[in-house]
C-alpha cells in the first residue's frame, strides 16, 4: 500500500540518514495470520538485503517492511488486473478494513546480526463509493501496484471516512512505533 517515496519521506522527516537497497526474491507468505505474515515478509526482505552486504560494519542497521490490507480476516494482495481492483474496492467501500505493516530491524553488533521484529495494525473506514467512482479511480492505474488496490496518500484518499490508529502505518511504515521499539532495544536510528 505504501509507496517507497512516502516511506523515504517519513524517514527523512524523522531525521534518519539512510540508503535504500532493494530486497530481492519472491514474497512467499507462510501464514494467513496477518500479523505473522507481515512480520515474516518484513524479515525476509531485510535478510535478503543483508545477504548482499559484504563486510558491513558493526552498528549497521537494516530495516525491512511489508504492508497488507485485510478485510473480513482475508489478506488482500495487489490486484491481478483492473477487474480485480474494482472488485476489491467494491468490498472495501462503506466498510472498515485493517492495514497491517510488519517491520524488521536488524542490527550488526560485534559481527553478529540481531533481529527486532514487530507489526502495527490500523483500521481504515471508507465512505460509500459508487461503482462509477471506483472505475474512474481504477482507470488512473494508481491502484495496480498497491495491496488492497488503493494508496491512502493518493487519489482514493478522498473516500476515507476515518482511521483508528497510525496514519503512517497505512502509508507503509509506522514511524512512531519504529522509534519506540528501537528506543526499547537501545537502538538510535538517528545516530
Amino acid at each position: 500500500m505504501g509507496s517507497e517515496m512516502c516511506i523515504r519521506d517519513r524517514l527523512e522527516r524523522a531525521g534518519v540518514d539512510f540508503e535504500v537497497l532493494p530486497a530481492s526474491g519472491d514474497e512467499n507468505r507462510i501464514s494467513d495470520n496477518p500479523g505473522e505474515a507481515v512480520k515474516q515478509l518484513a524479515s525476509d526482505k531485510a535478510a535478503s538485503v543483508i545477504r548482499t552486504m559484504k563486510d558491513s560494519a558493526d552498528g549497521t542497521i537494516v530495516i525491512g517492511s511489508d504492508t497488507v490490507v485485510v478485510f473480513e480476516n482475508v489478506i488482500l494482495g495487489k490486484p491481478h488486473d483492473t477487474e480485480d481492483a474494482v472488485n476489491t474496492l467494491k468490498k472495501l467501500q462503506a466498510n472498515t478494513h485493517q492495514v497491517y505493516t510488519g517491520v524488521s530491524v536488524w542490527e550488526k553488533k560485534e559481527k553478529v546480526w540481531t533481529e527486532h521484529t514487530f507489526y502495527e495494525s490500523t483500521d481504515v473506514t471508507f465512505y460509500p463509493v459508487s461503482d462509477e467512482e471506483i472505475r474512474e479511480y481504477v482507470a488512473t492505474g494508481e491502484p495496480m501496484d498497491k495491496a488492497g488496490s488503493y494508496g491512502i496518500q493518493g487519489l482514493f484518499g478522498i473516500y476515507v471516512k476515518g482511521i483508528n490508529g497510525d496514519y503512517n502505518n497505512v502509508v507503509g511504515l509506522p514511524v512512531a512505533r519504529l522509534f519506540y521499539e528501537m528506543k526499547k532495544s537501545g537502538i538510535n536510528l538517528r545516530g
